[in-house]
């Protein structure tokens, strides 16, 4: 017998139900078949609870008598790998989950190292990611459903390396409205992620000559590794209460490009003090750079007014990057870049080569919940569970280390922990890791061995709503272990 798809729809027709792939050949047919299934259970193409076809399918699948399916399906059975249940049909039998193969040479290795293998922490304080219970799943669902019944079908083939017209229309709308961008729909480009968009401008800035990417002192290392796989060299401004020190691009003439997060400096939290926005885009005008606006959670304020899009100031000078990862979930791979006129074509040549087009499916969901309004209830809902979230971090920090200074409160979905004078946050990071709690200390925003502050980056938005508690419990258990 040759290979052959089997239908697993279970109902006699071909034209439903899920497909099998079964190789069956060789002389011995029954045999052949037991050995395909069993195989295909092995090795994980049938989970378990997957329910076969009839044997009377399979067999006319297959070309081959009914009563071989028969007899294979009840070795198979008898053998422990499938289950047979009178009105049930035939199943993958559940099985219990392998245990793990410890080898001798592994334990010895642990033992000579004095280390035991690490476990993942149950909780999470870490920063940069939205409680991801918090999605809005049903309202998601809603929006694809009227945005793919409505969608033409051109919207299924291949699109526009600038993304869905749908999506760079509402966005144009919304970032004029809630930010302050000045956008038209033919500026924006949509990414998949903001590491995506800050890839394709370096590697625009590159192609253009630039040799150096200038950027705040602290921040993301992943961004800095990004800049670096482009060919660029990072170099590095200093950051006070006021943001980035502006003055100091000066030291840097190959730098084609600043990297700023002006609404909610990562991770000091502080704003870029007006005087300084003036600086940058004067400082792009007179040298013919850009000004890289990373705006990541500026949707995200509590005891301040919103902080408006430092684009607006000079939009010939100024790249807007925005993402949907905080306000929805990284999982949702959308980020948009609002481009001057001199830059659009090369971006744009840039994406093509690295990735022809975007989602379609989910540009068209989240324009269309952002034209429904959804995108801003559930910007506002989350607003007000993480600002609920922040007061509660803040009076447990207060009543547990009182000589701490909690600071960058006033915006964002993290808070940046000044330890006490003598307390080491390598101590507390591990303290807390002991107590099963993730935790990520300034040392993980600075430069590789640069100084920096005994502090925590305190993510309070990441832990889900059951666990939010018990998470900010440990933190200040950890705390008073290391005081």
């Amino acid at each position: 017998m040759a290979t052959t798809w089997a239908n697993l729809s279970g109902d006699g027709s071909s034209a439903t139900g899920l497909d099998l792939h079964l190789d069956v050949t060789g002389p011995r047919i029954r045999a052949a078949v037991e050995a395909a299934l069993r195989q295909a259970v092995q090795g994980g193409r049938l989970p378990a609870g997957t329910r076969l076809p009839a044997t009377r399918t399979l067999a006319a699948d297959l070309g081959i008598a009914r009563n071989t399916v028969a007899d294979a399906y009840s070795q198979l059975v008898a053998e422990g790998w499938l289950t047979a249940r009178q009105g049930s049909g035939t199943r993958v039998a559940q099985r219990p989950a392998a245990i793990p193969v410890v080898r001798d040479a592994d334990i010895a290795r642990a033992r000579r190292a004095g280390v035991a293998p690490p476990r993942p922490p149950r909780y999470s304080l870490r920063p940069g990611v939205p409680d991801l219970g918090e999605f809005p799943r049903a309202a998601w669902l809603a929006a694809a459903r009227r945005a793919i019944t409505a969608a033409p079908s051109e919207a299924f083939g291949y699109g526009d390396a600038r993304g869905r017209p749908e999506l760079r229309a509402a966005l144009a709308a919304y970032l004029a409205r809630a930010r302050g961008v000045h956008a038209a729909p033919d500026q924006i480009v949509i990414c998949s992620g903001f590491t995506q968009a800050l890839a394709l401008l370096c590697r625009a800035l590159a192609a253009a000559g630039a040799a150096e990417l200038a950027a705040e002192v602290y921040g993301h290392q992943h961004h800095r590794n990004v800049i670096a796989a482009q060919g660029l060299s990072c170099r590095l401004l200093p950051v006070d209460d006021n943001g980035a020190v502006i003055a100091a691009v000066g030291e840097f003439p190959d730098a084609g490009a600043l990297l700023l997060t002006p609404s909610h400096q990562f991770p000091l939290g502080v704003p870029l003090a007006p005087a300084r926005r003036g600086e940058a885009v004067a400082w792009a005008a007179r040298t013919g750079r850009i000004v890289i606006e990373d705006d990541y959670d500026g949707e995200f304020r509590y005891d301040r007014r919103a902080i408006g899009a430092m684009q607006a100031l000079a939009p010939e000078h100024v790249v807007y990057a925005g993402t949907a990862s905080k306000t929805l979930a990284p999982a949702v791979r959308l980020a948009w870049l609002v481009l001057p006129d001199r830059l659009l074509d090369q971006v744009v040549a840039a994406k093509v080569v690295t990735d022809r087009h975007g989602s379609g499916l989910d540009e068209l969901t989240l324009a269309e919940l952002i034209n429904s309004g959804g995108y801003d209830r559930q910007v506002r809902r989350a607003r007000l569970l993480y600002r609920r979230r922040r007061d509660r971090l803040v009076a447990a920090l207060a009543r547990a280390v009182p000589d701490a200074r909690v600071t960058g409160l006033a915006a964002g979905l993290h808070a940046v922990l000044l330890l006490p004078a003598g307390m080491r946050e390598a101590d507390v990071v591990a303290a807390a890791a002991r107590r099963g709690l993730a935790l990520e200390g300034m040392s993980g925003s600075a430069p590789r061995g640069g100084a920096h502050p005994e502090a925590l980056v305190v993510g309070y938005a990441a832990p889900p709503a059951h666990s939010f508690t018990a998470a900010v419990g440990r933190l200040c258990a950890a705390l008073r272990d290391c005081c």
